[in-house]
């Protein structure tokens, strides 16, 4: 019975001693590899980053675009119905000559 036990103890000494020596290898992986791991995500950050401003630079050209384009349909608008007053203007002034 004795014996049972002394094994049975020396075998949760040998499984806890495993963890422990798992633990700390993984810890030590960990450490060297947290470095590296740093410089990933600070990569990554940078081209989402640079990925961003591309696109919020694309959005803001496109944006003036549509912008101008409103202008200019403004302006053309504009310039259509000052052109029809003026054509309505001397063609009102053609009949008024005419009727004379």
């Amino acid at each position: 019975m004795k014996s049972k036990i002394h094994e049975y103890k020396k075998n949760k000494l040998q499984r806890i001693s495993k963890k422990i020596i798992l633990f700390s290898l993984f810890s030590i992986i960990f450490a060297s590899c947290k470095d590296e791991t740093k410089e990933k995500v600070k990569v990554a950050t940078q081209a989402v980053a640079a990925d961003f401003k591309q696109a919020t630079d694309s959005v803001k050209v496109k944006a003036f675009k549509v912008i101008d384009t409103a202008k200019v349909k403004s302006k053309l608008k504009s310039a259509i119905e000052k052109g029809a007053e003026k054509v309505e203007n001397g063609a009102k002034k053609l009949k008024e000559s005419v009727k004379k």
